[in-house]
C-alpha cells in the first residue's frame, strides 16, 4: 500500500463513519492521479459510497475533480438505490417464510447496514437469510413453495440459494447461522452458541428481522477469520465490525471476549482490534481484547492486496486462464503460509478442504470437471453472454 492511500483513506473513512470527526483533520491535498488511485482502492473495496459520504464533507479545495465527483456521485447513488432493493426483497422474503410458520434473520448486510449513519451508503451485496429448522426440513419447505434446489448447493454444509428469484438479488437461505470455524473443535462450542443466540431476533421498521449484536460479534468474526484464512477479507468486512463494536453494550463484549480461545478466534479478534485502532481509533473501552499488531499488520496488508474478500489479487480473465492445478497449488501455499497466524484453523481448514473434495468426487465426475471452480466460472461465464 502506499503511504498517501492509507493515510487518506483512514482519514476519509473517519470523517464518513464519525460525525464527530471534523473534516478539517484531512490536511492531504491529493492530485488527481492520487484521487484516481484512491478511487480503485474504493472500489476495490467496495467503500465508494461510504467515502463519497466523507468527500462531501470536505471543503470544495480539497475535493477529487469535478469529473471523479460525478463519477463517485453516480456510483453512490447506485449503491443506494441496491439497498433499498435488498431491503424490500429482505422483508418480502421474512414475510413469505413467516407465512409458513418459520422464523428467519438477516445475517450481515442489510442488518449490518442499519448500524451506519448513513443506512445506504454501506455497497450491498446478496442477502443472507437464515432460515430456523435445519437443513431437512428447511429444503423441504423451499421445494414445497416452489423453490429450486440446484445439485451444486447441496456441497454446501450451511446454505442453498435461492431459485427463481422475485428481483434482481442473489439470495442465500441459511440453514445454519453461520459456516462457523474450520476447526472442529472450537467450532462445536462456536456453533452451540450461535445456534442459541440466534433464536434472539428482532422485527426492524425496514420489515425484516435481524438477530442480537452478541450473535454478530461472535459470528462475523468467525466469518472474517474464515474467509481470511481462505482466501481474504475486504473493508468492508472491517468497517461492519467497527460498527458492531459501536453498538455493543459493555455486557455483550465481556461474554464474547470471555469465550474467544473456546470459539478459536483469540489469534483474529486480537488482529482485528489493531486494525480497529489503527484505522478507525476506536476507543480501547470498546476492544473485545488487547491488539497484536503483528497479526493486525499482517491481516491489513492482506486486504490492501487482495481488495474485496481477496478478488482482486488477480483479475477474473488471469484466473480464468490459469490451470486449475496451478490455482490450486497457490492456494494451499497461501494456506501454509497462513499457518503462523492460527495454526489450530489452519490444520482445520486443510482438513475442511480435503473432507469437501472427497465428498464432492460424485458431483465432479458427473459433471466432468476436476475443479468445482471451473462449474461456478463456466456458469459465470455462459450467464455473462445470456
Amino acid at each position: 500500500m502506499k503511504t498517501f492511500e492509507d493515510d487518506a483513506l483512514r482519514s476519509l473513512l473517519r470523517i464518513a463513519v464519525d460525525d464527530n470527526y471534523s473534516p478539517a483533520l484531512f490536511t492531504r491535498k491529493l492530485n488527481s492521479r492520487e484521487w484516481q488511485e484512491l478511487h480503485s482502492v474504493c472500489i476495490k473495496q467496495l467503500m465508494a459510497g461510504v467515502v463519497y459520504r466523507a468527500i462531501c464533507k470536505l471543503p470544495k479545495e480539497q475535493r477529487p475533480p469535478l469529473n471523479l465527483i460525478f463519477q463517485w456521485a453516480s456510483e453512490a447513488e447506485t449503491v443506494k438505490g441496491h439497498n433499498k432493493l435488498l431491503n424490500e426483497e429482505a422483508a418480502r422474503l421474512t414475510e413469505l417464510f413467516a407465512a409458513e410458520g418459520r422464523k428467519t434473520a438477516v445475517l450481515k448486510g442489510s442488518a449490518n447496514a442499519r448500524l451506519y449513519p448513513d443506512p445506504n451508503m454501506r455497497q450491498a451485496g446478496d442477502i443472507d437469510l437464515w432460515v430456523d429448522g435445519g437443513k431437512k426440513s428447511v429444503l423441504a419447505l423451499m421445494q414445497k413453495m416452489g423453490y429450486e434446489i440446484e445439485e451444486k448447493d447441496l456441497i454446501s454444509e450451511h446454505h442453498v440459494h435461492l431459485h427463481p428469484v422475485e428481483s434482481d438479488v442473489t439470495v442465500e437461505v441459511h440453514y445454519r447461522p453461520s459456516s462457523g470455524n474450520l476447526n472442529p473443535f472450537s467450532n462445536a462450542h462456536l456453533m452451540r452458541f450461535l445456534e442459541s443466540e440466534i433464536q434472539n431476533v428482532e422485527k426492524v421498521p425496514e420489515g425484516f428481522n435481524v438477530p442480537s449484536i452478541k450473535f454478530a460479534l461472535a459470528m462475523q468474526l468467525s466469518h472474517i477469520q474464515r474467509h481470511f484464512l481462505a482466501g481474504g477479507i475486504g473493508f468492508k468486512q472491517l468497517l461492519d465490525y467497527y460498527m458492531l463494536l459501536l453498538h455493543s453494550t459493555e455486557s455483550d463484549r465481556k461474554e464474547i471476549a470471555s469465550q474467544l480461545s473456546r470459539f478459536g478466534l483469540a489469534e483474529s479478534a486480537a488482529a482485528l482490534m489493531w486494525i480497529m485502532e489503527y484505522m478507525f481509533a476506536l476507543d480501547a473501552s470498546k476492544m473485545l481484547c488487547k491488539p497484536d499488531k503483528r497479526r493486525g499488520v499482517k491481516m491489513l496488508d492482506e486486504v490492501y492486496a487482495g481488495g474485496n474478500f481477496g478478488k482482486h489479487r488477480n483479475s477474473p480473465e488471469k484466473e480464468a486462464r490459469t490451470h486449475f492445478a496451478l490455482r490450486w497449488l497457490k492456494r494451499r501455499i497461501r494456506s501454509v503460509r497462513m499457518f503462523w497466524f492460527a495454526p489450530a484453523e489452519v490444520l482445520g481448514h486443510e482438513f475442511s478442504y480435503w473432507r469437501t473434495f472427497i465428498r464432492s468426487i460424485p458431483f465432479r465426475i458427473k459433471m466432468r470437471r476436476v475443479s468445482i471452480w471451473d462449474i461456478y466460472q463456466q456458469q459465470y461465464d455462459h450467464s455473462k453472454k445470456a
